[in-house]
Formats: structure tokens, C-alpha cells, sequence
């Protein structure tokens, strides 16, 4: 199974640098937050970046995560991720398009 989670390129950039990402959602760090945010497929990841992304003009990428070993909870029928992101879990990345 693979989650997936919509990211800003520049978080995605700082986190190759430091060997995890530690961003929740946008605007919110993991700190801040708990866990990051995930979605289950691609049609809940385009629901999440209608309500919270759509504005920007900066390129967004999506991560496809390997959940195996990861702390990853269900709740309110989305995967969130209790800890910072480790980059050898993002199995792919490629830009987000609508």
C-alpha cells in the first residue's frame, strides 16, 4: 500500500537536505500539528488540495510514501503520520497537476 502526501517543492528540497520532512500541512509544521497529514489516494489528495492549495502558484509535488515501518494512524478516514517523514520512505515524487 502506498499513502500519499501533496507537498510544496521548496519543503521537499529542505527535507532531501536534512533526511526527513517534517511539514504537516501547509502553513503547519509537524510540531505544530502532531503528525502530518496524508491521504489514501489520489481523489483524497485532489480533495485536500482544492480546500487548502489550490491558491498558490508555487509547484507542488506528490510524495508517494512506503508506510511500511512508519507510524502511521487512520483517523477521520485519512493517514496521518506520527513522526517526522524519513526521504528513504518517499518510494516517488512527481509534480502535482489537476
Amino acid at each position: 500500500m502506498t499513502i500519499h502526501h501533496l507537498a510544496l517543492t521548496t519543503d521537499w528540497t529542505h527535507a532531501q537536505h536534512t533526511g526527513e520532512y517534517r511539514i504537516s500541512t501547509l502553513g503547519r509544521t509537524l510540531d505544530q500539528e502532531g503528525f502530518i497529514h496524508c491521504s489514501r489516494d489520489l481523489d483524497q489528495l485532489h480533495g485536500v488540495h482544492t480546500t487548502f492549495y489550490s491558491h498558490l502558484t508555487e509547484p507542488l509535488l506528490i510524495l508517494d510514501i512506503d508506510p511500511t515501518g512508519l507510524d502511521i494512524r487512520t483517523e477521520n478516514g485519512f493517514p496521518h503520520l506520527y513522526g517526522p517523514l524519513p526521504v528513504t520512505a518517499v518510494t516517488a515524487t512527481r509534480p502535482y497537476t489537476r
